[in-house]
């Protein structure tokens, strides 16, 4: 028999709805992203853990282009350039959290993955 539902309603995709809000609320501030840490520890779902780990990223990065931002001149521009990079980052990856994608964000997704794989 034939599964007519839709991707998000088969049943090897419940773990996507079930992490799903806990996936957006990582992107929104540093305080979502520990409430996101805290909800997902209580039962682990790995489309969340993988959204926590793209947030942290960019997060990490955020705060590591505001350091450089304070460089005269070259650092301002790289923080800039930098910031506008971040903000991109951030509204796919909520995007792709809100639309149960598992896909990594632009520039820094995949290095995101394997370097905080352990979250």
């Amino acid at each position: 028999m034939e599964n007519t539902g839709t991707p998000l309603e088969t049943p090897g995709n419940n773990s996507i709805n079930d992490g799903k809000n806990i996936a957006i609320i990582a992107y929104i501030t540093v305080i979502g992203l520990i409430i996101a840490f805290v909800m997902n520890n209580e039962k682990r779902n790995d489309f969340a853990a993988y959204h926590i780990r793209q947030s942290l990223g960019i997060m990490i990065t955020g705060f590591a282009l505001g350091i450089i931002a304070y460089i005269p001149f070259i650092g301002w521009i790289i923080g800039a350039a930098g910031s506008i990079l971040v903000v991109v980052m951030w509204i796919l990856g909520v995007i792709n959290a809100a639309n149960g994608n598992k896909k990594p964000v632009p520039v820094l997704g995949e290095y995101f993955s394997n370097l905080l794989s352990g979250i």
